[in-house]
């Protein structure tokens, strides 16, 4: 079997151990144990401008290695001016955004787009150097939209795909990027491209019709800028048996000290990044609203907020971060008596093997992105519950996992009132009722689980030819 090559703009850490990056990370580890590879991408850190020429591609800063039986890690350092104008500027500040559909939050630089090239290819340089003819590539996500492209140029013939894990727009969005038909001209370089939902790869295929001239053939082959590639949709998921055997230690020292602060209350649970994108001011504008309109449920609930924080040298997180500090400490101070504090709020991480547990302890767990790729946190919450006694999941019908988990509580994040409706119908749900939608989800991600998601994905590109052949 060819060797698998995978390509992020972080790398997960090695040791089992250690935090990982969620899916990816345990979707790729496993796929690169079993076939053999490497994974190649940042190592987090920057360097001064002044060690790299600045019309360099750092040829001095060779990439560190680590090894663990048949995986190796590449990782390279960015400088200060890369980060600034890949990471913070073009991939953060314009991509992020504008393919979560925040188009007021974007901003364009052309010499941010012009960084964000320049690290792709500098990926690609040190990549070629380390891949042979028979290896199979699999980037992903929004950083590495024109690794390909770079790959190419340097003549590369290789099977490359890209997986990415956050939404694709509509065309009218996507083409509020001034330089919408160069990145997409670099994406088709690409010869598979892996969507989480049917929406995400329609929206591709109709920018490349109407802005690009293409046409999707009978097989679903696509045709643009000169070249053909393939498309598909592939829903990540997760272990929903290691999640659940997680989740069962129930005498975890955390649970217990969580369980005798709530004294028998009912826990509402959200965990998210930081993010404009997650939908956490409406949220907590929801629970609000719950609380005004429904009194019985004073000193019978309480909301636990976890949401660690994300970019904190961005501004617009930053300023996220201040407004949610003060509409934590509004609400509790409108409804909070001595013995109840409604909502707690804490702006921090905690491992996986501490979540799981809360999850499952969690009666409710809302999560209502304004616009999510995927979402694996509603994924979690509902495979750590208990089948027999199953808490109730709220999900945003705008994030990716809403196409599978129908049969949650589909809200809209937009409608506070409507989610506050939503937290009274989940808080008061029969047993009966809940299990039947519990067992519901359960067997759609049995089905579309992580080994399923990473197998398909990885043998569909295999199954390509070498290049995927010109059109032009």
């Amino acid at each position: 079997m060819s060797r698998l090559v995978v390509v992020s703009n972080r790398v997960a850490p090695i040791n089992e151990g250690e935090a990982t990056a969620g899916g990816l990370a345990a979707g790729v580890m496993d796929a690169l144990r079993h076939s053999g590879g490497l994974w190649f991408g940042w190592s987090g850190q920057t360097v001064p401008d002044a060690v790299v020429p600045p019309d360099s591609l750092a040829p001095g800063l060779p990439p560190a290695v680590a090894r663990s039986g048949p995986v190796t890690l590449y990782t390279t350092d960015l400088t200060q001016r890369d980060y600034n104008d890949y990471y913070r500027g073009f991939a953060n500040g314009t991509l992020w955004p504008t393919l979560h559909y925040q188009t007021g939050l974007a901003r364009f630089e052309r010499r941010e787009f012009e960084g964000y090239r320049r690290v792709n290819r500098h990926f690609a340089r040190h990549l070629a150097a380390l891949v042979t003819p028979g290896d199979v590539i699999w980037a992903h996500d929004y950083h590495l939209m024109g690794l390909a492209a770079g790959l190419r140029e340097l003549g590369l013939r290789n099977r490359i795909g890209l997986f990415l894990h956050i939404p694709f727009p509509a065309p009218a969005v996507l083409t509020t990027i001034p330089v919408h038909a160069e990145l997409m001209r670099a994406l088709c370089q690409y010869d598979l491209i892996g969507f989480q939902t049917e929406a995400d790869r329609r929206a591709f295929a109709d920018y490349l019709r109407q802005e690009a001239e293409g046409q999707e053939l009978p097989d679903g082959t696509l045709q643009a800028f000169g070249r053909s590639l393939r498309t598909g949709v592939y829903p990540i998921g997760v272990d929903v048996d290691a999640i659940r055997a997680e989740a069962a230690l129930a005498d975890a020292p955390h649970l217990t000290a969580l369980r005798a602060g709530l004294g028998g209350r009912a826990l509402v649970m959200s965990v998210e990044r930081l993010d404009y994108s997650k939908g956490l001011r409406q949220r907590f504008a929801a629970y609000e609203r719950f609380l005004a309109e429904q009194p019985d449920w004073h000193r019978r609930v309480e909301y636990l907020q976890i949401a660690p924080p994300s970019r904190s040298d961005v501004e617009a997180y930053q300023a996220i971060r201040r407004e949610l500090e003060g509409e934590a400490g509004r609400i509790n101070g409108r409804f909070a008596e001595l013995d109840w504090t409604p909502l707690r709020y804490l702006n921090r991480s905690f491992p996986r093997r501490q979540l799981m547990p809360l999850y499952a302890a969690a009666q409710v767990g809302l999560v209502t992105p304004l616009r999510d790729g995927m979402n694996l946190v509603a994924k979690e919450y509902a495979a750590a519950q208990n089948p027999e006694d199953p808490g109730v999941l709220v999900l945003s019908q705008f994030a990716g996992a809403a196409r599978e988990l129908d049969a949650a509580l589909l809200v809209n994040p937009h409608d506070e009132a409507g989610m506050a409706m939503a937290l009274k119908q989940a808080l008061g749900m029969a047993v009966e009722e809940r299990r039947e939608r519990h067992a519901a989800m359960l067997r759609v991600m049995r089905h579309n689980s992580l080994e399923r998601w990473r197998d398909r994905f990885v043998g569909d590109l295999r199954q390509l030819p070498s290049l995927v052949a010109s059109t032009g």
